[in-house]
């Protein structure tokens, strides 16, 4: 059994700086460290897939990062694992608490399952793995494998942690809330405008300190096909994680404008990240979600944004600042506006897409690396 501030001191050392998970009671000792901590990050997630999104985009944005949760939330992690972290290389470190280990004491019936294949699951989706230190002499051993893991396959490496591997340690204090904005109801109207004049006139208005970050589907498709520029991220799997990713580049890069181009389906699938995002507040990040109220690029099935109003459940999450636009001109009246508060807007998007749209030539890692090259170069100047 180890002391959480041996690991978390290490880590540290090692340029982990943001911390981000769901709780389990044996995490507890390391979320208590952490939190109190206040020369760390720490973002609690909603779910697990969501933490695994804020540390690929904590990573990318130069900060390492750490996502812990149970294994039971093993699940939810797997499509940002697989077509996030994999897809576009990029090295996370995870603490996997094992719930249900059939070598353990015995745990609730839920555990059971899951505790009996975690580590067959991380084999599986390709996550290198061992079990979490419970001596202060291995810290740096663990930690020196798991660095050069991630450095060498831009991989995510994971932590098995047993019951009773750390000790306990006391509960952090409870941080003040946070004052909501006024919620103003803004419900859908007619949408009369493609998402490519959105995409072209952000582009046109963009500049290298700009930072765009677009999800999966013909939203990056068409941004490609407009312009393929360096500032500009294409993530192409891990549906409705794209903002999570936008989160963590924001917070690890304040010196820049992060903006987020969702969807509706792709809001909606992890509507559970928008109270993170909120709660957290960078006001370098602006969040636009392009609404069209269907999933185009699976064949035009409809989504319930028409009964749905994003803009009023955006402000009662948190965003300061949240409303509706309808024209490219409006949008970018946002975009190029002041950055002083954590922004969210709902474009009313008309469907249709071009013929032959085309795929990006480029792939996910070289995209990925290009972004880190062009972060670099604005750090340098």
């Amino acid at each position: 059994m180890i002391e959480s501030k041996t690991f978390v001191d290490a880590a540290r050392a090692r340029g982990f700086g943001l911390w981000t998970g769901v709780p389990c009671s044996y995490l507890t000792p390391f979320l208590n460290s952490v939190i109190a901590d206040r020369s760390l990050a720490y973002v609690p997630a909603s779910n697990e897939g969501e933490a695994v999104a804020i540390a690929v985009g904590s990573h990318i944005g130069g900060r390492r990062a750490v996502a812990m949760f149970q294994n039971s939330g093993l699940g939810n992690a797997v499509s940002p694992l697989t077509s996030l972290a994999h897809t576009h290389r990029v090295p996370v470190l995870l603490i996997v608490s094992r719930r249900g280990d059939p070598e353990g004491a015995a745990d609730e019936p839920q555990h059971e399952l899951m505790g009996r294949i975690t580590t067959d699951m991380l084999d599986v989706i390709g996550v290198k793995w061992e079990l979490f230190p419970t001596e202060a002499t291995e810290v740096e051993a663990a930690l020196e494998r798991a660095a050069a893991h991630m450095d060498k396959a831009g991989l995510p490496y994971a932590l098995v942690m047993r019951k009773g591997s750390v000790k306990s340690s006391p509960p952090p204090e409870i941080p003040a809330g946070k004052p909501l904005a006024q919620i103003q109801t803004s419900r859908p109207v007619e949408a009369r405008t493609l998402k490519r004049d959105y995409l072209a006139a952000l582009q046109s208005a963009a500049t290298d300190r700009d930072i765009i970050v677009s999800t999966t589907g013909y939203t990056s498709r068409e941004l490609y096909a407009l312009g393929d520029k360096p500032n500009q991220l294409y993530v192409v799997g891990a549906m409705g994680c794209v903002s999570s990713v936008g989160l963590g580049l924001a917070l690890a890069r304040p010196d820049v404008r992060v903006t987020v181009l969702d969807g509706d389906g792709s809001a909606l699938m992890r509507l559970g990240g928008l109270p993170a995002i909120a709660y957290q507040r960078p006001a370098n990040l602006l969040h636009i979600v392009l609404d069209n109220g269907m999933h185009e690029s699976t064949g035009g099935q409809f989504t319930v944004t028409s009964s749905v109003d994003l803009v009023a459940i955006a402000a009662a999450c948190g965003y300061p600042k949240s409303t509706r636009v309808t024209t490219p001109e409006d949008l970018v009246g946002v975009f190029k506006g002041p950055r002083d508060a954590l922004t969210f807007v709902a474009a009313a998007v008309a469907p249709g897409v071009p013929d032959d749209l085309p795929r990006p030539s480029v792939t996910p890692p070289q995209v990925t690396q290009r972004l880190r090259e062009h972060l670099a170069r604005l750090e340098r100047s």
